[in-house]
């Protein structure tokens, strides 16, 4: 067979694990580029050569995605593969188009090829979009299989923003952690309430290397995904969720559908911030897709630690970056929040937005009201700091699950809103209690 040129078409996260697995070692292809997307500031850096393997001593280059067409051409690229998540099928098509215009065949590979398979019992939590629940649904179970006396251990999905060679395996185990790996806003968001509930997040590059060591420590692994992606580790339930505010999204999303097709267990949160209709819609959806998955509804419950501050105040609102901008969520938890303690106005972030946030508002033009937490540099941060404290407003209310009051100095009183997952009946609850007494019993 003749050696077929590859790019990687990715977003630092499931195109480096899909290198890992399926490139790497292979010398029926040459992986000749990445190509970054969606996250700031992750193009323009190399694969270290650390982490290439034998048949890459130089590492591989990472470009910027809007160079693809001119990359295929110049680098003689066979193959393009395309490698990262929440994205909308006609997106999807344009890249395939792209790549097939310029010479380039286009594949979707099948999560089960890079799924690695794991000595201890795993629970995969997936969703349909970004922002749908994942983390809270992830705290809930461990905390669930702790009280079966199960030492639960997280593994996430990758943020490998910085240096990739020293982001080989991250492993979190207190809130030092974050400072010591140098993390961005988006991570804390996910590993922090980890942290805080006491569990070990592990994180990185080499999810070979990250799972074979997160085994050595725990009874059950449980993978927090990111976006909508599949999960890179073989599990024994999965369990994927469905936001009804974006009903629809499930059959228009990639993999959104996929992964929601894969579930053991659907799971409908933020019922109680929906109507009739969107539950419906989507309940009716799953079923069509997936008829033998078991359907739980569930509350997505805020939890704001000084709430009595809102009352008649002017607010701005912080909101998770990801879900308010390609996750294209209209408001979050920070919204719910504000509406449920009546404040009684709601600034406008892109009002008082400076540098890289304003560009943010730029990029994602549905953006207006609430402010994405973005921190995937030194800068973006600054900004965002300069941004809340330049807003005309009495209080802050951040439902970014991160505390802001660790990483940014602001001149405001803050309001840190957490979520939590409350599911409605007993069904969930038993699945997970079943899944656990499996475990014990040595039938996992």
């Amino acid at each position: 067979m003749e050696t077929k040129n590859v790019i990687i078409i990715g977003a630092a996260g499931r195109d480096f694990h899909d290198f890992n697995v399926l490139f790497r070692n292979d010398n029926d292809y040459n992986v000749v580029a990445f190509t970054a997307a969606q996250i700031p500031f992750i193009s323009d850096r190399m694969y270290p050569k650390e982490l290439s393997g034998a048949l890459y001593p130089k590492g591989i280059k990472i470009y910027d995605e809007s160079m693809l067409a001119a990359l295929i051409k110049q680098l003689h690229a066979d193959i393009c593969v395309q490698a990262y998540s929440d994205l909308q099928y006609a997106e999807v098509m344009h890249k395939a188009s792209i790549a097939n215009a310029n010479g380039a065949d286009f594949w979707l590979v099948a999560p089960e090829r890079t799924m690695l398979k794991s000595s201890k019992p795993v629970i995969a939590v997936c969703a349909v979009r970004t922002g749908s629940g994942k983390s809270q649904t992830t705290r809930y179970i461990a905390r669930a299989l702790k009280r079966k006396g199960l030492r639960a251990v997280i593994i996430r999905h990758p943020m490998p923003y910085g240096v990739l060679k020293d982001q080989v395996v991250e492993r979190f185990a207190k809130l030092s952690d974050l400072a010591k790996y140098k993390t961005t806003i988006e991570e804390r968001e996910d590993y922090e309430p980890h942290i805080r509930n006491g569990f070990v997040v592990y994180a990185g590059v080499d999810y070979e290397k990250i799972l074979r060591m997160a085994e050595k420590e725990a009874d059950v692994i449980i993978w927090d995904g990111g976006n909508n992606d599949a999960p890179f580790i073989k599990p024994d339930l999965m369990i994927t969720i469905a936001d009804p505010l974006r009903a629809g999204n499930e059959l228009s999303y990639y993999p959104g559908e996929t992964v929601a097709r894969m579930a053991d267990l659907l799971v409908i949160n933020k019922a109680n911030s929906a109507n009739k209709d969107e539950l419906n819609t989507l309940t009716e959806n799953l079923k069509s897709i997936n008829p033998k998955a078991k359907i739980i509804t569930a509350d997505s419950v805020i939890m704001p630690d000084n709430p009595h501050i809102i009352k008649g105040r002017s607010v701005l609102i912080v909101e998770d970056g990801p879900t308010i901008t390609h996750g294209g969520m209209r408001f979050g938890a920070g919204t719910v929040a504000a509406k449920l303690y009546k404040a009684g106005s709601i600034v406008s972030a892109k009002d008082y937005a400076v540098g890289l946030i304003k560009e943010t508002f730029k990029k994602y033009p549905l953006l207006d009201k609430e402010l994405p937490a973005m921190g995937y540099s030194g800068k973006q941060i600054r900004d965002l700091e300069s941004t809340i404290n330049r807003a005309d407003c009495d209080v802050v209310i951040s439902a970014t699950p991160t505390n802001l009051r660790r990483v940014l100095n602001v001149n405001k009183p803050i309001v840190q809103v957490g979520y939590e997952l409350k599911p409605r009946g007993k069904g969930f609850d038993n699945a997970i209690d079943r899944f656990a007494e499996r475990i014990k019993r040595g039938k996992v």
